[in-house]
């Protein structure tokens, strides 16, 4: 067999935001650190995307399979008009693990988009996600052994920072790559579909 197939991807599939959006997710990242939170892992605002179904480790020969079902999933659905709003925690009785900013907007249209994906994926063999989709943006992770110190901050920040009002029109279905770096990861487009 050839390196290129035996070569695996760490592919998710999102929806990227606009630069304005980054921007403004940005800003709540600096006003959230300011608040005693600079402990937290933050996610790069480049970085910052809108999962609708992760993918994993996946043979590169598989992606164009995967590039087909994604385009039959996106055709139709009309751009999706979102906008920032409010903050919020993952986790469990030890503490936050996440801090997300939620999203408002077309909702519906977004959680059908998520099915037609997750049914696209599941006729390809992936699982279908056990939980519920939450629509999120991950702005930060909480490190294991600071949750129960950073819980009263991150309570304090979700309660006092003020999330942007920004809106946002996201018109393409997207399979992206991850790069996993000591940095931290970084994030390539693979293909995109649009969702007219």
């Amino acid at each position: 067999m050839s390196e290129v197939g035996r070569e695996r991807w760490r592919l998710f599939v999102a929806l990227e935001l606009p630069a304005q959006v980054k921007e403004g997710l940005a800003t709540l990242q600096d006003d959230l650190r300011s608040q005693g939170l600079g402990r937290l892992r933050w996610v790069r605002p480049e970085g910052i995307h809108l999962t609708l179904k992760f993918l994993g480790e996946t043979p590169a020969a598989r992606v164009q399979g995967i590039a087909d079902a994604l385009r039959e999933a996106a055709a139709g659905t009309g751009a999706i008009a979102l906008a920032l709003d409010g903050l919020g925690t993952f986790g469990n009785r030890r503490g936050p693990r996440v801090l997300w900013v939620g999203l408002a907007g077309d909702l519906e249209r977004l959680s059908r988009l998520q099915e037609r994906v997750e049914e696209a994926m599941s006729r390809l063999g992936y699982p279908r996600e056990g939980r519920p989709f939450s629509p999120h943006l991950t702005l930060a992770r909480v490190p294991e052994e600071e949750m129960r110190r950073c819980a009263p901050l991150v309570e304090r920040a979700v309660a006092k920072a003020a999330v942007p009002a920004v809106t946002m029109s996201l018109s393409e279905l997207c399979l992206m790559r991850s790069h996993l770096r000591p940095s931290g990861a970084v994030y390539e487009r693979v293909a995109a579909f649009a969702l007219a």
